[in-house]
């Protein structure tokens, strides 16, 4: 079952119980159960990686925040802000299932023409690319890490 299956991110103990057959699960950040879909199932192991393993302070963190893009409503999956509220990443996540390529990038890419982080991550669970981006050079590159909050 693609739904709890076992993801290349640490796995965390998550308080999990069955809701009228619906399976759910507390969401630190919103603070509120959710319904656990796969994509929702990456976003939440994604979220504790990047709290546990790279320290980014959980109140710096929004999940499915809105924003307009070419006049149409859009959700981006984690936006990570700095002290200063600055945004400083953004995560898009898709099910185990969806594989990432040319398109999953061109979202983001479309997305942080809203944003403007310089940092971003693409991730299913399985596989995760980051990318670190120079506004000033119009250029952008590959790296192996995210790297831990500052």
């Amino acid at each position: 079952m693609e739904l709890l299956l076992p993801l290349h991110l640490p796995p965390y103990p998550f308080k999990i119980s069955d809701q009228n057959g619906q399976l759910i699960m507390f969401d630190v950040i919103r603070k509120r159960n959710i319904i656990i879909t796969p994509e929702e199932w990456v976003r939440q192991h994604f979220v504790q990686y990047l709290i546990q393993q790279k320290k980014y302070p959980k109140t710096l963190i929004k999940l499915e925040g809105g924003h307009k893009l070419h006049g149409k409503a859009k959700r981006s999956d984690i936006v990570v802000f700095n002290s200063a509220g600055e945004k400083i990443l953004l995560v898009e996540c898709k099910a185990p299932s969806v594989t990432i390529d040319q398109s999953t990038f061109d979202q983001v890419a479309r997305y942080n023409m809203v944003h403007k982080v310089n940092l971003l991550a693409v991730t299913n669970g399985l596989q995760h690319f980051y990318c670190s981006i120079d506004f000033i050079k119009g250029n952008y590159k590959f790296i192996e890490e995210l790297p831990e909050y500052k």
